[in-house]
């Protein structure tokens, strides 16, 4: 009998991750406008450039933290599969937290265009809390609102909401400086995921990524309930939580749910948000020389296609790849062994006949005196 290697659950998880990396690469790209701006207008009050004080919030992993982060996933990992029940309670409440900051940031641009007309963007102080916007102050509460409504319900939309806000917070903060450096990261937590998910059930006589990202976690509020002896009623009826690390979305019958972590998001991600940055940043540089030609062996065609949209159908075609193994074994896949390739190889074999590979390689970005707000994509 037939059957289809795509069904509308994956479909959706195609589209959302795809969706989530073209928005969070385009916000990581116009906080970097917005960086550049203040630091203009820092110049021009003051006198003196100051590089560091727009740029707090950002993180830029270099190549220790690039070659030791999956090891200290390892340790998570293994942390969360043998210390379940005993870091339960506490890694959910730090995920609800993080989750709540991220889904505010993804809702700010809504907020700022709801509150524009009728409020001043004025910062309102709450003294050692610090002044926020009234955008900023919506964002929250509603961001609030929603991670008290599920972990009320536990409901697996809102769970994918808070999600979205993780992976999308991720893209825009996290920055990868050069080629080498993604290289570095990609290439390891390909090594990570592939281990963790084929090999581990060999050591561990279980497969640890899909014990530990498919296991339910407490309530906090049945915990509190039982540790205050509130009584059978109160607090004891509220679900069991899965926790926003991945996306899930039901089958049309509903009879199982596709699943794809955050990790395989995010990662691939920083890649595509890192390509952006350097479409840019060629774009910039070629428009000061006055549109100097490229290398006379590459076609004026092949010149005119970006980074960007090389790297994103080379995600889509490893993530449609993935599915399709994933429902011809009939058992979880790690993502990453196919994402990787098809975003990295594509990638470096274009950088490498358009010329620009050992500038990508090791070359950090230089400050542009002035920067183009409007981009082809």
């Amino acid at each position: 009998r037939a059957y289809s290697l795509v069904d509308s659950s994956q479909v959706s998880t195609f589209l959302i991750s795809i969706l989530l990396i073209v928005y969070g690469s385009f916000r990581s790209l116009n906080m970097d406008f917005e960086n550049q701006d203040k630091e203009k207008d820092n110049s021009s009050t003051s006198g003196s450039f100051n590089g560091n004080g727009t740029n707090n919030s950002i993180q830029t992993i270099d190549s220790t933290q690039a070659l030791f982060l999956p090891i200290g996933a390892s340790v998570s990992l293994l942390v969360m599969f043998f210390f379940f029940d005993s870091v339960q309670v506490v890694f959910t409440i730090c995920t609800a937290v993080l989750a709540t900051i991220a889904f505010a940031f993804l809702l700010l641009p809504m907020c700022q265009y709801l509150t524009r007309p009728c409020s001043p963007q004025n910062k309102i102080s709450f003294g050692c809390c610090g002044r926020f916007t009234a955008a900023e102050l919506l964002s929250f509460s509603l961001s609030v609102m929603l991670v008290l409504i599920w972990v009320l319900t536990g409901h697996w939309l809102l769970m994918d909401a808070l999600a979205m806000g993780l992976c999308v917070a991720m893209i825009a903060f996290v920055r990868l400086p050069s080629l080498k450096v993604s290289c570095l990261l990609l290439s390891g937590l390909l090594i990570y995921d592939v281990f963790w998910v084929f090999f581990s059930a060999y050591i561990f006589n279980s497969n640890v990524m899909v014990k530990v990202a498919t296991q339910p976690a407490d309530n906090p509020l049945d915990v509190l309930s039982r540790k205050l002896h509130l009584g059978p009623n109160v607090g004891r009826d509220v679900p069991r939580l899965s926790l926003p690390g991945k996306l899930v979305f039901p089958s049309s019958t509903g009879s199982h749910f596709s699943m794809l972590g955050i990790g395989d998001i995010v990662m691939p991600g920083l890649l595509l948000c890192f390509v952006l940055r350097y479409d840019n940043y060629k774009k910039q540089a070629n428009s000061d020389s006055c549109g100097a030609p490229g290398p006379g062996n590459i076609s004026g065609r092949m010149q005119k296609v970006s980074y960007f949209h090389c790297t994103l159908i080379g995600y889509f075609v490893g993530l449609l790849t993935a599915t399709v193994a994933s429902r011809i074994h009939r058992a979880a896949q790690p993502a990453l062994l196919y994402l990787v390739p098809f975003t990295l190889l594509p990638l470096l074999t274009m950088a490498y006949l358009k010329g620009d590979l050992r500038r990508m390689w090791s070359e950090p970005f230089h400050s542009k005196s002035s920067s183009s707000r409007f981009l082809e994509v």
